[in-house]
C-alpha cells in the first residue's frame, strides 16, 4: 500500500525585545547562569506580571506578514503543567483567543507555489533551561530564559513531505528576520519547532493518529525527524500494529526518536484565563500602523526579482532568503550602472563565499554597495577583466584598498584595443605554428591553448573575448 505523509509544525520563535515578557529583566543570551532573573520570572509567591507592549506589537507584525486576521481584543491564559525548569508550575500563554489566526504563507516547491495555512500565532513565555554535565551529578536549572518572550506559530497539517516542511520553515525564518522581531539563531535556541507527523493510505481523506516530536532545534533535524517518524509509522501499520497519539523525543545524533509520554490534549493543561493580567486591547489604528510599517517581504521580493529584473527563480530565492545578501543586492540595484544578473552573480558567488568562510556579515566587512557596483561596471565596460575584478575584491576585503589605486599598482587595466591584441595574436601564432596546423587539421581543442598563450603573453591584461575572436579570425583566415 502507498502512504501519504501529513506534517504540521508548531514553531517557537524568541522575540528580540530588550526585556522579558512580564518583567524588566534583560532579554539576552549567553550571560552568566541565573544572573538575569527576578522574583517575577522565577515565580515567587505574591509577584505580579506586567505585559511588555512590544511583545504584542511584534506578534501582530508577524500576523500581518503571514496574512492572519488580528484579534485586537484578546486575553492570556494559564497553561498548567509541572516541569523542573518551570518554577511557577504554569506557563502564561493564550488558549482560545490568540492574537493572530487564520493566516497562510506561500512556499515554492519545484517552481510552483503552495499555500500552507497558519492556524494561529499566540504569545507566551519561555521556560528555563535544564543543564546536564558530567562535571556534576544530577541536573541544574538556569532560569535566565524564564520569561523570554515567544511567539508560537501553529500551522495547518498542509505539508506532505519533509522537503515542504523545510521550505515552510525557511520561509518563516526569512519573514521573522525581515521584520526584525527575532534573530533566528538556531544555535542559541531562538527558533525551534515541535513536529507533528501522521500517515494515511493515499487517496484517503481521514487523518491518521499524529505523533509529536518536541523541540527539534534545526531545520535539517526536522527533515530527518519527519522522514524517520513517517517510515516508523508505515512499518508499524504494515505489521498490523496500531498508531497511538503520543509525544516522542527526537535524538538527532542517533537518528531516531524515543517515546516520552502519551500525548496530552488541551484539557490536560487545565487552561483558564490568567487572573493577574488584564485583557489585551490594541486600537485598530495601531493594528493598521503596524501593518503599514512592514518592509517588502521575501516572497514579494522573489517575484519582483524574477519579473522586473530578469533573475532566475533559483537566484532570486537564494538572494531573498538571506537578509544581508538581499540588502547588498538591493543597494547595488538602486545605485544602478550595471546589470542585475551580474550583481546577482557576484553576490551569490564571491560575496557569499566570503560570508561562509569567515562567518561575518557583509555589514562588518570593508565591502560596500558602491565599491561592488564600481567593480562590476569596470568589468562590464571592458576596462578590467573578471579575474582583475576578483583581485580588487580581495584587496577591498583584506585591506580596504582604493579601487583605482589597486588597478594602477597591479597593472590591471584590460587591453581591448583591436590593433594591440591583433599584433599580440600574430606573434603568438607565429611562435606556435604546430598548434595552428593542429587546429586547421581538425583538432579544435588547440583553440583553447592558443587563446591561453595569448592571455599569458599579455600577462592577463588582454580582453579574453576579443582575444578569442581575433585568434579565430587568424585561424580561419
Amino acid at each position: 500500500m502507498e502512504y501519504e505523509t501529513i506534517v504540521g509544525l508548531e514553531v517557537h520563535a524568541e522575540l528580540n525585545t530588550k526585556t522579558k515578557i512580564y518583567c524588566n529583566c534583560k532579554n539576552a543570551f549567553g550571560l552568566e547562569v541565573n544572573t538575569q532573573i527576578c522574583p517575577i520570572c522565577t515565580g515567587m509567591p505574591g509577584t505580579l506580571p506586567t505585559l511588555n507592549e512590544k511583545v504584542v506589537e511584534y506578534a501582530v507584525k508577524m500576523g500581518h506578514a503571514t496574512n492572519c486576521s488580528i484579534n485586537n481584543v484578546c486575553k492570556q491564559d494559564r497553561k498548567n503543567y509541572f516541569y523542573p525548569d518551570l518554577p511557577k508550575a504554569y506557563q502564561i500563554s493564550q488558549a482560545d483567543i490568540p492574537l493572530c489566526e487564520n493566516g497562510y504563507v506561500e512556499i515554492m516547491m519545484n517552481g510552483e507555489e503552495k499555500r500552507i495555512g497558519i492556524t494561529r500565532i499566540h504569545i507566551e513565555e519561555d521556560a528555563g533551561k535544564m543543564l546536564h554535565n558530567d562535571a556534576f551529578q544530577g541536573s541544574l536549572v538556569d532560569f535566565n530564559r524564564c520569561g523570554v518572550p515567544l511567539i508560537e506559530i501553529v500551522s495547518e497539517p498542509d505539508m506532505r513531505s519533509s522537503a515542504e516542511a523545510k521550505a515552510y520553515l525557511d520561509t518563516l525564518k526569512s519573514i521573522l528576520q525581515y521584520i526584525d522581531i527575532s534573530d533566528c539563531k538556531m544555535q542559541e535556541g531562538s527558533i525551534r519547532c515541535d513536529v507533528n507527523v501522521s500517515v494515511r493510505p493515499k487517496g484517503s481523506t481521514e487523518f491518521g493518529k499524529r505523533v509529536e516530536m518536541k523541540n527539534v532545534n534545526s531545520f535539517s533535524g526536522a527533515m530527518r525527524a519527519i522522514d524517520y517518524e513517517a517510515n516508523r509509522q508505515i512499518e508499524a501499520l504494515e505489521r498490523g500494529e496500531e498508531i497511538y497519539q503520543e509525544t516522542r523525543r527526537w535524538d538527532d545524533q542517533k537518528g531516531m526518536n524515543i517515546l516520552l509520554r502519551s500525548k496530552e490534549d488541551a484539557q490536560d493543561y487545565r487552561y483558564f484565563p490568567e487572573p493577574d493580567l488584564t485583557t489585551i486591547y490594541m486600537p485598530l489604528e495601531r493594528v493598521e500602523e503596524l501593518k503599514n510599517s512592514l518592509p517588502e517581504l521575501p516572497n514579494a521580493k522573489i517575484k519582483r526579482y524574477v519579473k522586473e529584473l530578469g533573475l532566475s527563480q533559483v537566484d532570486a530565492e537564494l538572494i531573498a532568503e538571506n537578509l544581508p545578501r538581499c540588502r547588498l543586492f538591493d543597494e547595488c540595484i538602486k545605485l544602478g550602472g550595471c546589470t542585475a544578473k551580474n550583481v546577482s552573480n557576484w553576490v551569490l558567488a564571491d560575496v557569499s563565499k566570503y560570508m561562509n568562510e569567515t562567518g561575518k556579515d557583509i555589514a562588518d566587512s570593508n565591502l560596500t554597495a558602491e565599491k561592488l557596483v564600481k567593480i562590476i561596471t569596470l568589468i562590464e565596460s571592458g576596462k578590467i577583466s573578471n579575474n582583475s575584478g576578483k583581485i580588487i575584491f580581495e584587496e577591498i576585503i583584506q585591506n580596504n584598498a582604493d579601487i583605482d589605486k589597486v588597478i594602477e599598482e597591479k597593472g590591471l587595466v584590460q587591453i581591448s584595443d583591436d590593433s594591440a591584441i591583433e599584433k599580440l595574436v600574430n606573434e603568438v601564432m607565429a611562435a606556435n605554428q604546430k598548434s595552428v596546423d593542429d587546429y586547421r587539421g581538425g583538432k579544435t581543442n588547440a583553440l583553447g591553448f592558443l587563446v591561453g598563450q595569448c592571455m599569458k603573453a599579455s600577462k592577463g591584461q588582454a580582453n579574453p573575448a576579443k582575444c578569442k575572436e581575433l585568434v579565430l579570425k587568424y585561424l580561419n583566415g
